[in-house]
This record gives C-alpha cells, structure tokens and sequence, in this order.
C-alpha cells in the first residue's frame, strides 16, 4: 500500500498543478509564459508540480475574514436587500387593496 501512495501522490500533485496552471490567467503568472509551465509541471512530474505551486503563480493574500475578493454568502433573512425586497412587495399588495387568494 505504502508502494502505491509512492505514485499516487506525485500523480494527484501533477494533476492538480496541471489544472491549476491551465486555469490560472496569464498575468498571473510568475517568472516563466504559461506554456514553459505547462511543460515542466508535464516533464518534470515529481518536482515540476511542486516548483509551480511554490513559485509559479502570485497568490492573493488571505482577508483577515476568509476569501480575498469574493464576496461571503448572506442568508436570505440576513440579507437587507432581500428584506427590502420583502417590503416593497409587501407595500405594493397592500396599495393593490390585495388581500390574499382566500378572501374575496
């Protein structure tokens, strides 16, 4: 078992370099064109992989919240613009003298 985690690792570190670097924009990436990377990590399939996550691509610093850039999910009864949504509706069926369905 030991034997195959031998292969399996490199294997799995290669895969996942591989589609890192082919999904990473161009301007992003550090030292070398994209193309030499995608070589390497190919070629070189034990040290390629590890050189391109240590020194291939600029990594974005982590906010001190969690995710850098992306904005954090807000459930709907947290979310104000929601609620405000909620409220407008509600407003608009109150102005329309709309009652509901059951009531006539």
């Amino acid at each position: 078992m030991l034997r195959a985690l031998l292969y399996i690792l490199p294997l799995a570190l290669a895969i996942y370099a591989f589609i890192d670097c082919l999904n990473t924009p161009e301007d992003e990436v550090k030292h070398l064109p994209k193309v030499a990377w995608v070589f390497i990590i190919l070629l070189f399939w034990v040290v390629g992989p590890i050189v391109w996550v240590v020194g291939g691509k600029q990594r974005r610093p982590r906010a001190a919240g969690g995710r850098a850039g992306r904005s954090q999910w807000v459930a709907p009864d947290d979310n104000p613009e929601f609620l405000k949504s909620l409220r407008e509706e509600k407003d608009e069926q109150q102005d329309d003298g709309d009652t509901g369905p059951d009531r006539t």
